[in-house]
């Protein structure tokens, strides 16, 4: 088992014994409390929720946000006491979920309301693009609202590291990278640091798309046996080649922590998705393209591994009207053009003021609206991989980083596939 398994299993068990949902539930709570779960507790996005709170509550005067955000573990922490807490029919009144195949235990199981009326009266669908709404869209039907649109493939560097060490820019290849890891280690630094292990399958799931390509990649999900191919097992090889390049033996408590390694010039590169931008845009108070800069991770130029935050309407939610407001607020161009410049991430919405959008923002939301730009979804954050199967993937993953048998991980997944339909 991973080891933030173990807090989330102490959360759980408390419950259990106290017989009541943890962390914010609002039972009792007033007629004008609308309960918002997420994960955002972190600098930036902490600071962009904050922002649609305050909106939200300044077009809805009578109306207070209970903000029952759980920190920790990338959201696998929240994840885990909303499990709870929905199985003891508690919900809140919204939670966050990542747009793809995350949501469809709940859609499947009655958690969660049918919007695909509140679509047609707000007109989204003719505001967001249609590769987002096709991930939204299960069993023909919209159960979640969209707030942004997050890059998972790049690689972050600091320039002035670069610079100290003779290379000329961040690999294009992960070949290139294995030859410039030698450099780098002849200088005494880290080629490549990561964090906890959701971290680390972030950088599986950037590998896979930069040695396979964007339709190799979209294969994998499309069914088991793409992972029986041999390209795939290569890729795995060298997904296994890049961690032997990286600080995996003293890896960073999160994400954060795993970018200061860079910032500090002790670590030459970290695989993140863009929420690293606020982080250190906003938070560190860095420059961009001066104190930090990022690239396409290696192999995937042209290509935007995207996820995106979205908020549902639970069934049985105490405040179901209140709910379908804050829905409004996630949905609008106001909501998401105050939440986004602060989260580090692009509006969902394509008719937004992109005058908001600076610094990697700008580069982003360009690479984002160019039609030749490839899109693909996002293992870790939720996309490609319903629940069980993310699952196996993850207890595959955590074997083959003590083994370092890529036929073995690749038929492990595969077979994982088959028995989860």
């Amino acid at each position: 088992m991973w080891r933030g398994r173990v807090g989330v299993a102490v959360l759980l068990l408390v419950a259990a014994i106290v017989g009541a949902p943890l962390l914010g539930s609002a039972r009792g709570a007033r007629a004008g409390q609308v309960e918002i779960y997420s994960w955002w507790t972190g600098p930036g996005e902490e600071d962009g929720l904050r922002a649609m709170v305050g909106d939200f509550e300044t077009q809805n005067p009578s109306v207070h946000v209970v903000n029952a955000a759980v920190s920790g573990g990338a959201g696998s922490n929240a994840k885990a006491i909303l499990a709870s807490r929905l199985l003891a029919g508690d919900p809140p009144d919204s939670y966050q979920r990542h747009a793809g195949q995350e949501l469809a235990d709940d859609v499947s199981s009655g958690k969660v309301a049918d919007l695909s009326a509140l679509y047609a009266e707000q007109g989204w669908t003719s505001v967001l693009p249609r590769g987002l709404l096709d991930n939204l869209t299960i069993g023909g039907k919209l159960y979640a609202v969209p707030v942004n649109i997050h890059r998972a493939n790049l690689i972050w560097y600091r320039p002035a590291t670069l610079r100290s060490l003779g290379i000329a820019g961040p690999p294009r290849t992960w070949h290139e990278f294995l030859q410039q890891a030698a450099t780098i280690r002849a200088k005494g630094l880290t080629p490549l640091t990561v964090g906890p292990e959701w971290t680390q399958k972030h950088l599986l799931e950037t590998v896979l798309l930069g040695e396979l390509g964007a339709d190799g990649y979209k294969a994998l999900w499309d069914g088991g046996n793409a992972w029986r191919r041999p390209d795939t097992r290569a890729a795995v090889d060298t997904f296994h080649q890049v961690l032997a390049q990286s600080d995996i033996a003293s890896s960073a408590a999160d994400w954060q922590p795993q970018l200061d390694r860079v910032t500090s010039g002790s670590a030459v590169y970290a695989v993140m998705g863009d929420w690293a931008y606020s982080y250190l845009a906003i938070a560190k108070k860095q420059t961009w393209n001066s104190d930090f800069a990022a690239a396409a991770s290696p192999g995937t130029d042209g290509v935007f591994d995207f996820l995106s935050d979205s908020f549902t309407l639970p069934t049985g939610a105490r405040h179901p009207d209140l709910a379908r407001r804050w829905l409004v607020e996630c949905g609008s161009v106001a909501g998401q053009d105050l939440f986004n410049p602060l989260k580090g991430s692009i509006p969902a919405r394509t008719d937004v003021d992109s005058s908001h959008y600076t610094g990697y923002l700008a580069w982003d939301l360009d690479q984002w609206r160019d039609p030749r730009t490839r899109i693909v979804g996002s293992l870790t954050h939720g996309v490609v991989a319903d629940n069980a199967w993310n699952a196996e993937i993850d207890t595959a993953l955590e074997l083959y980083l003590r083994d370092g048998d890529p036929a073995r991980f690749a038929e492990a997944v595969a077979t994982a596939y088959e028995d989860s339909r």
